[in-house]
């Protein structure tokens, strides 16, 4: 049986990813939300497909992400080994830098394997977190 190591742990945490692009939002206090149900990733130890739904939730100050490159943003991870809880953390902290929300939740609902179905929350709000 393989040992987990400190390498899957952080693969794909810091891997270059297509940029987040934003747009000047327009209103105020509102929220949009996001699902992409075609999630698909690599798991770094065994190397097989993961599946999932990303949701993301988030409350738009001065910018919003453009959907296309959000969207070819999440397809990179097609072919990047990452652990489902590092996934939901870097979406969130990639989306967060890109577009300052001041909120924000990032769900993985993640596709059933092994018998088990995880789902990883992640959460930003720009009054209470450090991340910036």
């Amino acid at each position: 049986m393989k040992v987990y190591t400190d390498k899957h742990a952080r693969s794909g945490i810091d891997t270059p990813l297509p940029k987040l692009e934003c747009f000047k939002n327009q209103f105020k206090n509102y929220e949009i939300t996001i699902s992409i149900p075609e999630y698909t990733s690599v798991c770094p130890r065994t190397g097989l497909p993961d599946f999932g739904t990303i949701t993301i939730c988030y409350l738009p100050d001065k910018w919003c992400v453009e959907l296309k490159s959000l969207k070819m943003y999440i397809y990179a991870y097609r072919n990047l080994g990452i652990f489902y809880e590092n996934a939901v953390n870097r979406i969130l902290r990639d989306f967060v830098k890109a577009s300052k929300p001041i909120q924000a939740v990032v769900t993985g609902e993640f596709n059933v394997r092994g018998g088990m179905k995880s789902v990883i929350e992640a959460r930003y709000n720009s009054k209470s977190s450090p991340m910036k």
